[in-house]
């Protein structure tokens, strides 16, 4: 049975529809290349998924088994994106998610921190970057989607928000996001 969401029924939702939807919204985002893969400096993380993902400009062609476990088994690639790349790969790991096919990457948590309520006014560093919270982080790193690519996110959340596998915690902050983005 469909679930109420902010007080109207879910319509069930067509995996196969909504995965054309992702794929349609993000067609012509193109590959950021190969020097603009990673997002940090910091550390061995961005330069060993730059390194993992260099000259990967498809990313229909990308095995879900290869997203999951970027970089070296450890699936923590959407933390060392640059937003370039971040929006580029996105669409592979919406899709892998609506198959079941992640079991390690979590790409709900990097579409929801910064915009819900427990992460939003929290500071990022503040001795190195002030007052700067979570949710300008995220207001900064969604700024380049496309009006199209927000909606087929929005649907991707509305499809985890009916997701009888998605804890009561994770879709409470699916419902701030909706709210707060």
């Amino acid at each position: 049975m469909a679930r109420a969401v902010w007080g109207r029924p879910c319509q069930p939702i067509d995996k196969e529809a909504l995965k054309q939807q992702i794929r349609e919204a993000f067609a012509t985002v193109q590959y950021p290349g190969d020097w603009c893969l990673r997002g940090s400096n910091e550390g061995d993380e961005p330069y060993l998924v730059e390194q993992e993902f260099r000259g990967k400009t498809d990313w229909q062609s990308l095995e879900p088994k290869f997203i999951d476990r970027a970089h070296g088994g450890e699936a923590s690639a959407l933390s060392f994106f640059s937003d370039e790349t971040f929006r580029f790969y996105r669409p592979a790991y919406l899709q892998a998610d609506i198959d079941h096919k992640l079991e390690q990457a979590n790409p709900l948590f990097h579409l929801t921190h910064g915009f819900d309520d427990e992460s939003r006014n929290k500071r990022v560093n503040p001795r190195r970057y002030g007052e700067r919270t979570w949710y300008d982080e995220a207001r900064h790193k969604f700024a380049m989607f496309l009006p199209a690519e927000v909606a087929a996110i929005v649907a991707y959340l509305r499809y985890k928000l009916a997701d009888e596998c998605v804890g009561e915690d994770d879709k409470q902050s699916i419902q701030q996001t909706l709210w707060n983005y």
